[in-house]
């Protein structure tokens, strides 16, 4: 086989802001994404895909408070396993038909995949990972107010609530991963960053309320299958600095010590481009590639003719 390459999609593949979140929706969302990783098995990659649930796993919280009276609510940990399902079955699926019309050999398999974090991470005090859906100004500050939930306006398209978001330590099933994928296997994996789990002083596992950045827990996974590319995908096509001003220049192909100084500069913001290029020069460093670029040019990022490349 060829390089491994570990792709975090991002949650606009599944659902767009202000689509209705049906199941039809999201499936015809992902089969637009499932040609592309046709497109990439075809170029001879081993392929692991990990996705966001930011959507997904908000609208499972609040069918749980709709429902609460009759059915008793799951906890956060839980509701990212939910959606770690549902999305991992409509992504299998859509995968398998665009590889079945390709001709390819290839198959698929979603895993359940739990994230070890430690429970003493700072992010548990300062919550700043969105979830959900939408919501206006008066909406945010009536939740903040009701549910005592942390608002947060979310890059121009509204208020979302926020959750902690620690750092993953170690992505459990690596071992799994690296065995489907020497047969020839696509796999999905830490959908959603993982579900999060923590040991105790007797290294028990337990679940905790979080929702663990997906690009992060890519990266991880990357190192932890000894990837030779980790690439995430987006609704822009390249990386800028002076994003929105005159000024504004795309980012091509960079070295880690020029993304390092771009960082410093503050030209990523936290909430969106700011936790993805951390995730890529921390990756880079290892003397390898990471890429950022759109869903539909992600073949051809690959072959070094679009999106944002820093190249350790």
């Amino acid at each position: 086989m060829g390089e491994r390459v570990v792709i975090a999609l991002g949650g606009n593949a599944i659902l767009r802001p202000k689509q209705e979140a049906t199941v039809a929706v999201q499936l015809k969302n992902l089969e637009t994404s499932a040609e592309q990783i046709a497109r990439i098995e075809q170029l001879n990659y081993e392929v692991v895909l990990t996705h966001g649930n930011g959507p997904q796993v908000g609208n499972i919280l609040r069918q749980n408070e709709v429902a609460k009276e009759v059915v008793p609510p799951a906890p956060l940990e839980v509701c990212n396993a939910q959606s770690q399902g549902f999305i991992g079955y409509m992504m299998e699926q859509t995968i398998k038909n665009a590889l079945k019309k390709n001709q390819s050999n290839a198959s698929v398999v979603t895993l359940y995949t739990q994230t070890e974090v430690d429970r003493k991470d700072p992010a548990f005090k300062q919550p700043n990972k969105p979830i959900g859906i939408f919501y206006d100004e008066d909406e945010a500050k009536k939740l903040a107010e009701e549910k005592e939930w942390t608002m947060m306006e979310d890059a121009g398209r509204g208020y979302r609530r926020v959750v902690p978001s620690p750092m993953p330590l170690s992505i459990h099933g690596m071992e799994a991963i690296s065995h489907l994928l020497e047969k020839n296997i696509i796999v999905i994996a830490g959908g959603g960053g993982g579900i999060p789990v923590y040991k105790d002083d007797e290294g028990m596992l337990h679940g905790l309320e979080a929702v663990i950045d997906k690009d992060r827990t890519g990266k991880k996974m990357a190192e932890q299958v000894d990837a030779d590319i980790f690439m995430m995908l987006t609704d822009v096509p390249n990386v800028y600095i002076n994003y929105g001003k005159p000024n504004q220049k795309k980012l091509e192909e960079l070295s880690v010590a020029e993304a390092e100084q771009y960082m410093q500069e503050g030209h990523f913001a936290d909430g969106s481009m700011g936790p993805k290029m951390e995730a890529a020069i921390s990756f880079a460093k290892g003397g390898r590639k990471a890429i950022i670029c759109a869903l539909d040019e992600a073949d051809r990022a690959l072959q070094g003719k679009a999106g944002t490349r820093i190249v350790g």
